[in-house]
């Protein structure tokens, strides 16, 4: 596993990557940072908890809606609880979330 630094709203996390995956971790980073920054400068939310909440929910929503290779909609539950596990994973040294 590859560490890679990355900000996202200004912080900086430092997050394992699987070797030849920077690109994907890249682009996942800029897709939750817009989406995070989009919500709060919206002014309605200003703690980071909640704002990573929203912008984790609405872009599980997205994938939900998007088709997948074979044409189904659906996420997977074990999708989802890869997702949130890794999340977890991640943010476990910091102790709260974002």
């Amino acid at each position: 596993m590859k560490q890679v630094e990355v900000q996202i709203m200004g912080q900086s996390y430092i997050l394992s990557c699987p070797e030849g995956g920077e690109m994907r971790l890249e682009e996942a980073v800029r897709k939750v940072d817009e989406a995070m920054c989009k919500i709060r400068d919206s002014g309605k939310i200003k703690a980071r908890d909640r704002i990573a909440v929203l912008a984790a929910l609405n872009l599980a929503f997205d994938i939900g809606q998007q088709p997948a290779g074979g044409g189904s909609s659906k996420v997977t539950d074990s999708t989802l609880s890869n997702l949130l596990h890794r999340m977890d994973t991640a943010l476990a040294d910091d102790g709260q979330l974002l």
